[in-house]
């Protein structure tokens, strides 16, 4: 990207140079530590990995650094035990789930951003959003049958999980995933793992006065693993109850599960291993909900996917304004938080998951463009975003998804709110609004 790293491709030109470069990086930054000079203290596995990522972020090798960071804590998993060699997800990129996606567009001539353009100009964009729902709904009928089929041939499932990323669009998942089990009999009690966080006084805050709500230690996790225990135990619990307006616990309630119900969990980190330790894995059924949109940038020629995090970033944006009064700059600059959460404990653990729901939308991103164009637009200003030039991952992001932006023809906030275009229970409604299904969150 111009003005990132544009000397270390003018100084070294080839790829296998710069990798020789940011290893003689990485290996000054580690001398810096006297104590490593010292053959009996050598550097840790962990210490050379978090300088590996710190060198390729502070040099712009945003992509890399991610595939790096997804691929470390994928081999740390492996090594603890929490998922076997068949469950490592390399980089983070479901290889084969991805290829499906895309010929699935391919066929439909959205493949492509400006595939996806000559879709909205020629007004065919009503086909396209309702073969994408069609797709989505069958993938929950699909789950639904599975857990069905897991339980008539006698499986135990106690625990229901719904996890991923976030704006991943678990909440609607959760809804109409539960809806069919409901009519086949089944009965749940729903525990909001959001009551675990710690209090705001325990969360530090950084220079802008911004906290890291995403990462698994913002839950009480040793006390939301003793209550799971008690729960599929048949005992009663006394739930934390947490306020946000307070920033703290203000209360408890009495929650027991029955016999016949089971455990309903959605969460952005259902598939750590510490929340779950010692619960045997034969009682969880596990759903893992990614924006998996397999679509290339501009006419494809660069062979680039638009990033699903940035796809996520947007819908989070969206979503943040119209229900929780959150400024869209204050999103950019919190997404490092989220990027870094993701990458650790949820992205690596994909291959835990019993199944991999895509809840990424061919049609999505002519819709979100109404939102960030125009004088009520939710984009900040580039004035706005120059103010945080040390941000190099909300710098990097805000450039790279404004370009993404400007390429898209979008449909008008006309054709946004037409619930007779896109339904009231699509999953996009959950961000853009006018849903007809109870989003918890926005209520």
């Amino acid at each position: 990207m111009p003005g990132i790293n544009d000397h270390l491709f003018n100084a070294f030109g080839s790829d296998e140079k710069i990798a020789e470069f940011l290893s003689d990086v990485v290996v000054v930054c580690l001398n810096s530590e006297p104590q490593h000079l010292i053959s009996n203290f050598p550097p840790t596995i962990e210490m050379i990995q978090d300088l590996v990522i710190h060198v390729l972020r502070s040099y712009g090798f945003q992509n890399t650094a991610d595939a790096y960071v997804c691929y470390r804590w994928g081999r740390h998993w492996l090594r603890e035990g929490a998922i076997t060699a068949d469950q490592f997800m390399g980089n983070g990129y479901p290889t084969q789930l991805m290829n499906r996606v895309l010929e699935w567009n391919r066929a439909r001539g959205c493949d492509t951003v400006e595939g996806l353009n000559e879709i909205v100009r020629k007004g065919q964009i009503k086909d396209l959003i309702r073969d994408c729902i069609d797709r989505y709904e069958s993938e929950l009928d699909h789950v639904a049958q599975k857990v069905i089929d897991r339980l008539n041939k006698g499986a135990q499932i106690r625990m229901l999980w719904i996890a991923g990323p976030s704006s991943s669009g678990k909440t609607t998942t959760t809804v109409k995933l539960t809806e069919r089990l409901e009519k086949q009999g089944l009965r749940f009690l729903m525990l909001n793992l959001d009551d675990y966080f710690w209090s705001v006084v325990e969360h530090p805050t950084d220079w802008i006065n911004d906290r890291n709500f995403e990462t698994p230690e913002a839950l009480d996790i040793q006390l939301l693993n003793q209550h799971l225990k008690m729960l599929l135990d048949g005992q009663p619990i006394d739930k934390p109850t947490y306020s946000f307006k307070e920033g703290r616990r203000v209360a408890t309630k009495r929650v027991q599960l029955q016999k016949d119900q089971i455990l309903l969990l959605d969460c952005l980190h259902g598939l750590y291993p510490p929340i779950t330790e010692g619960i045997d894995p034969s009682m969880q059924f596990r759903v893992y909900v990614e924006n998996l949109n397999v679509i290339y940038e501009g006419d494809g020629s660069t062979k680039r996917i638009c990033r699903f995090t940035d796809v996520r970033l947007l819908r989070r944006i969206i979503r943040d304004a119209l229900h929780r009064n959150h400024k869209p700059l204050l999103t950019i600059l919190h997404w490092h938080y989220v990027r870094a959460g993701e990458l650790y404990s949820i992205i690596p653990l994909m291959g835990l998951a019993d199944y991999v729901i895509n809840g990424g939308m061919a049609f999505e991103l002519p819709v979100l463009k109404p939102f960030f164009e125009g004088p009520d637009s939710f984009w900040p200003t580039p004035e706005e975003i120059r103010l945080y030039p040390t941000f190099l991952d909300a710098q990097i992001r805000y450039r790279r998804v404004s370009e993404l932006l400007g390429s898209v023809h979008g449909l008008t906030r006309d054709q946004v709110n037409d619930l007779s275009l896109i339904p009231g229970d699509a999953l996009i409604r959950e961000f853009i609004g006018g849903h007809t299904i109870k989003i918890p969150h926005n209520e």
